[in-house]
């Protein structure tokens, strides 16, 4: 299946948004990123618009996800590392939004891994926001949270399983949960808005106080199936 035009401009621009961003303090690339930041991130949100288009029966985002963030934040999350992702953006807008956390966009959901070990060795607690698409980038990272004994969540948006008409999202759809327990992560399921925010703070509970990893899988019953 082609991917439609638009998809392939805002992916781009998604990319040079992380790029601009990540480089911005420097003295040659600060500069770059003033002419192109924001034209950028006004398609990247284009994109993130098109992945979180509301489908039947998609509960509303900006009420269990501000209600998410919130919960995260209160249970002392600081960092907010992801890979842009429309089941995301309100935690994304809001961390990038936030002075007391820090957000830091990824090129890859494996990158989110190694800075999970890292935050925590300097007493941060993170949690790394990706699609279910991404997560198999993630396995054979995630033998660094598994030998080391390190705290890790992950929030995970579904795809490929309740309602799901793209093909291609199906396998990894149906992969990721055992593709991540087998590599030693608890996967806890959420299909109701009313179950969030509990199944934030079990999930944060059992990584840090258990040193393990620990993926919440946010269903498509939750967020809505899409249609590409």
């Amino acid at each position: 299946r082609l991917r439609h035009p638009l998809r392939r401009i805002t992916d781009g621009a998604c990319r040079l948004y992380r790029w601009a961003h990540r480089f911005h303090s420097h003295p040659v690339a600060g500069r770059l990123y003033t002419i192109i930041a924001k034209p950028a991130n006004e398609l990247a949100t284009v994109r993130i618009g098109m992945n979180g288009t509301m489908g039947d029966g998609m509960s509303d985002q900006t009420v269990w996800g501000n209600a998410l963030y919130d919960t995260l934040v209160a249970e002392g999350v600081t960092l907010f590392t992801y890979v842009p992702d429309g089941g995301h953006k309100v935690m994304i807008q809001r961390s990038l939004d936030d002075p007391r956390v820090r957000s830091v966009p990824l090129t890859t959901e494996e990158e989110g891994v190694a800075m999970a070990a890292g935050a925590y060795l300097g007493g941060i607690k993170s949690v790394l926001l990706m699609q279910s698409s991404g997560a198999g980038n993630c396995v054979n990272m995630l033998s660094l949270i598994a030998n080391g004994q390190f705290p890790f969540v992950g929030f995970v948006t579904m795809r490929g399983t309740f309602g799901e008409e793209n093909p291609w999202q199906v396998p990894m759809g149906l992969a990721v949960r055992p593709a991540l327990e087998s590599i030693g992560v608890v996967c806890l399921s959420v299909e109701h808005p009313d179950e969030v925010a509990a199944t934030a703070r079990a999930a944060l509970a059992m990584a840090y106080r258990s040193r393990c990893g620990v993926a919440v899988l946010l269903s498509q019953k939750l967020i809505g199936a899409k249609a590409f």
